[in-house]
């Protein structure tokens, strides 16, 4: 049987040590048992692993416990793609370095601070760590007696499908270009899309691969439940699943700034006291709203992705997404809100048979849902959408052009007609056959890539 593991085995600093006793980490995650001992190395890193997998520690410990607080230059730079993430990183390191007997300075540099002022410290006095959005980090690296991050040793970039989403990767690429050659480079990404690799190219040489799978896609403290649309109104529907669930705390999710002021206004009008949160709501305002929501000022909350990445709000009982997300990795970001800490949490998707290829697409991944349905005021069991399909599983599954045209084909129509038909129906066969041979390939091509 293997013991367990501890983070006495990576001989970090007696105040790190000290520190993660203080937060009751004792038990590193698999991203941190993996990673901390590379990074340790001075090694350059890709790290692809879930929001919520330990990422933050991993590169900070193995990085802070190389510092050396008697020289007065930036040693560690990072960078995150919004405010509310960089702050986490931010308080992260503060929490290690107060344990600290030496002074080890750590500063943020976020948009919508005081640019003068950090200017001016700066000027007198260099941090140790950095730690910030790319517009602002680039902005002072570029002003006289900015910040002197061209002696940085390591450059971690967190969250970087979400800094290419947000269009911040071309600052990325100019700050990472003014720093030295023999930069460590540390990025970490929940996903690694193809319009990534070539700035990873760029900058990283034989860096150290590591993809950490989820143990399980979704966490077994979660009930994942669906609930179709069909011939209701999507906003009564949220509005009573709310009310019947009674959360402690709710977010429902919707993929645009609109759709969030349709459902906050609609809540509103029920009598329902709503934060909402996206990307047009001012970064003071927004702060605001989540010391609030954070303080249980508020039972509901309605949000963007934007709260899904970047925001980390405590006890999540109920998370609604009002529509499926455009991109499918955002699904287990958003259902990732709720059950939490080992806490039991109620994930609800509502959908209509326009979303099936949505569905199918995640169930493919390993999600599991149970449908459900509203009946009075009590949420029950449903049939499965599925049923007729596993009724009948010798029938193949044609797509509503191929059934129409075997309709056609049953029908006492004229020879030529019929032999046009049978061309089309072998057609939509054969490239039926080839999009499963391409997603075959693609699958055994991805499996390789893990297993190296």
């Amino acid at each position: 049987m293997k013991a367990l593991s501890s983070f006495k085995q990576f001989n970090l600093q007696p105040y790190l040590e000290k520190a993660l006793e203080a937060k009751g980490f004792v038990e590193p995650t698999e991203v941190q048992e993996k990673l901390i001992p590379v990074i340790k190395k001075g090694k350059s890193v890709v790290g692809q692993s879930q929001t919520g997998s330990g990422k933050t520690h991993t590169f900070l410990l193995p990085l802070m416990d190389k510092i050396d607080p008697s020289k007065d230059e930036v040693q560690i730079l990072v960078t995150a793609p919004s405010r509310e993430l960089a702050n986490q990183i931010y308080q992260a390191a503060v929490e290690l370095a107060e344990a600290s007997d030496v002074e080890i300075r750590v500063s943020r540099f976020v948009g919508g601070t005081d640019k003068k002022r950090q200017l001016a410290k700066l000027e007198k006095q260099q941090p140790h760590v950095a730690i910030g959005t790319p517009g602002r980090i680039l902005d002072l690296m570029n002003e006289q007696n900015g910040l002197g991050a061209h002696t940085a040793s390591a450059f971690v970039v967190d969250e970087a499908d979400m800094t290419l989403d947000m269009g911040f990767l071309e600052e990325v690429d100019k700050i990472a270009g003014k720093l030295p050659n023999n930069l460590q480079m540390l990025v970490f990404s929940a996903t690694i899309p193809e319009s990534l690799k070539p700035f990873l190219k760029k900058y990283m040489v034989n860096p150290v691969i590591e993809h950490i799978k989820p143990k399980s896609i979704i966490s077994d403290t979660i009930d994942n439940w669906l609930v179709s649309t069909k011939g209701k109104n999507n906003n009564e529907l949220i509005h009573k699943l709310l009310t019947i669930g009674h959360p402690y705390l709710g977010i429902v999710f919707a993929n645009t700034k609109q759709r969030v002021d349709e459902i906050a206004d609609y809540l509103k009008n029920q009598g329902l006291k709503v934060a909402k949160i996206h990307g047009d709501i001012l970064p003071r305002e927004r702060k605001r709203v989540m010391k609030q929501v954070q303080n249980l000022e508020y039972q509901y909350v309605v949000a963007t992705d934007l709260a899904a990445r970047g925001i980390d709000i405590e006890g999540v009982s109920h998370v609604i997404n009002a529509e499926i997300p455009n991109e499918l990795d955002f699904f287990i970001h958003r259902v990732g809100r709720t059950g939490r800490n080992g806490l039991d949490g109620i994930a609800i998707t509502l959908y209509d048979p326009s979303d099936e290829k949505a569905i199918n697409e995640l169930e493919k991944i390993g999600i599991e849902f149970v449908p459900k349905e509203i009946k009075g005021d009590e949420i029950i069991d449903s049939y499965d959408r599925n049923r007729r399909t596993q009724r009948n599983k010798s029938q193949k599954n044609l797509d509503t052009e191929m059934i129409g045209l075997v309709k056609k084909k049953k029908k006492n129509i004229k020879p030529g007609y019929k032999k046009k038909i049978n061309w089309a129906i072998a057609d939509k066969e054969k490239m039926q056959r080839r999009i499963e041979r391409r997603s075959q390939a693609r699958a055994i091509k991805k499996a390789k890539k893990t297993k190296k």
